[in-house]
């Protein structure tokens, strides 16, 4: 009798042991922690750097599904939203918000919460938008990567003059909803003046703005066109660049991707590089570290890229030194 009560014990613990393994695994699903990625973009235009975001993770030994959870937060290009978006991480207290896309981003998750760790990809001057207190020891709960893109219109502008030497007046599209707008113009403004430049810059928020300031370009008769950095020109970009090829304006850009659809020159950082170490940063965190002891990482890798084929419609010959620095030549 004992051992038909042992045994049958035995089948009712193991009967309840089995029918609680799924409870276990779902326990065990819900306590993986949890990164809010905060992005005013959208996925479509950002899937090669979600990606780089991955394999950063992965690197520190964390793989989406597995032994993290990732809950994402598109904007669209609705600037407006991401107050709203980065409020629902931090009510849903992810452990690290990864804020991305644009300055917007990273301002939206900084109003948010002052506690849960950030990790950013950023173009501005993080120690002049008050998010570190400087870039080797934030000092603060944010961290991350500054690609400081502002900082680099001036060099845009250089080398639009090196490959337009015969532009008298170079035209400048600025988005006044950039964070960093009113940098960018001081910036683009001294180093035009810095050189003799004569410059027109035009602002464009919307899709309709963006055409109207072409209209406003050609009656002025730019000689070639600086478009800033900004994310909503990013997704813009097949219109921008359309509309510089129907008025032939030579254009340089911040990204590649203007590129791929058309555009004539880019100079900028590598987008996946800046995303890479956001996973990564996100990963050392969910170990231990602390975000205001992490020191924000300044992008140098800048990239020169050529589209000679757009040239050649342009009419267009550039010098050879400058053909000698690019990074890359499409022909």
């Amino acid at each position: 009798m004992t051992a038909f009560i042992r045994r049958r014990e035995f089948i009712t613990l193991l009967g309840g042991a089995a029918a609680a393994w799924p409870l276990a695994g779902r326990a065990q699903h819900a306590a993986m922690p949890v990164i809010g990625f905060l992005s005013a973009g959208n996925f479509d235009l950002l899937r090669d750097e979600v990606a780089a975001f991955g394999r950063g993770l992965q690197q520190i030994g964390y793989a989406e599904g597995q032994n993290i959870a990732v809950e994402y937060r598109w904007a669209e290009y609705r600037f407006d939203r991401l107050s709203g978006l980065a409020e629902e991480l931090v009510r849903r207290q992810v452990a690290v918000i990864a804020a991305t896309g644009g300055d917007q981003s990273v301002v939206a998750a900084h109003s948010a919460t002052a506690t849960i760790p950030i990790v950013f990809t950023l173009g501005s001057d993080p120690i002049k938008l008050g998010l570190v207190r400087s870039l080797n020891r934030p000092g603060s709960n944010a961290t991350g990567i500054t690609q400081f893109t502002a900082a680099l219109e001036p060099k845009r502008l250089e080398l639009l003059r090196e490959a337009i030497p015969s532009a008298s007046l170079i035209g400048v599209l600025l988005n006044p909803d950039q964070v960093s707008f009113e940098t960018q113009v001081t910036e683009v403004q001294a180093a035009a003046l810095n050189v003799g430049q004569q410059i027109s810059i035009v602002t464009a928020r919307t899709e309709s703005e963006i055409t109207a300031a072409f209209e406003s370009l050609m009656q002025r008769s730019v000689g070639a066109l600086l478009v800033a950095s900004d994310p909503f020109f990013t997704r813009r970009r097949e219109q921008i660049v359309a509309l510089t090829a129907r008025h032939a304006i030579p254009a340089i850009y911040q990204w590649r991707k203007f590129i791929s659809v058309g555009g004539l020159m880019s100079y900028g950082t590598d987008l996946s590089d800046a995303y890479h170490q956001v996973g990564i940063y996100a990963g050392r965190i969910l170990k231990g570290e602390k975000p205001s002891q992490l020191p924000v990482v300044q992008a140098t890798k800048v990239e020169l890229v050529i589209n000679m084929k757009t040239a050649r419609t342009l009419g267009l010959t550039f010098p050879i030194t400058l053909l000698g620095r690019a990074d890359e030549v499409i022909e």
